[in-house]
């Protein structure tokens, strides 16, 4: 998983800004600061949907090019990029019946498989990590 440093912008009366300088035309915004990872997550996926890979410049690159931004209230956004893929893969997992009853209720409220719903709050994880 490669993580992509974003540039946020919040004017008063106005949403957060989201973009990326190593990615030139992907942006996004977000109402309120809980949005910003799910929405600048979100729009990284579609700005790949068309895109070449790139490889993300280090922290300290990016710094030197948006010194002037943070000096004026910006702040960086560590942003990861999930893989999205279409093809299944079977894994055996472990875990106590406990855990898994809890899995099968949550996921049964939400109408998901026990593996959407395992997908789901994986990858909801992944993003509260950064």
């Amino acid at each position: 998983m490669k993580t992509y440093i974003a540039l946020v912008h919040k004017e008063e009366d106005s949403s957060y800004g989201i973009s990326w300088p190593d990615l030139p035309g992907c942006f996004s915004a977000a109402d309120t600061e809980d949005e910003l990872l799910p929405m600048a997550t979100e729009a990284l996926t579609l700005w790949f949907e068309d895109a070449q890979e790139v490889t993300p410049r280090s922290l300290k690159e990016v710094l030197a090019v948006v010194a002037d931004d943070l000096a004026e209230g910006a702040f960086l956004l560590a942003v990861p990029r999930l893989s999205v893929s279409t093809r299944s893969v079977r894994v055996n997992l472990s875990l106590d019946s406990g855990t898994l009853a809890d899995i099968d209720a949550a996921a049964a409220q939400r109408k998901l498989t026990r593996s959407a719903f395992i997908a789901e709050a994986t990858r909801n994880e992944i993003r509260g990590m950064h």
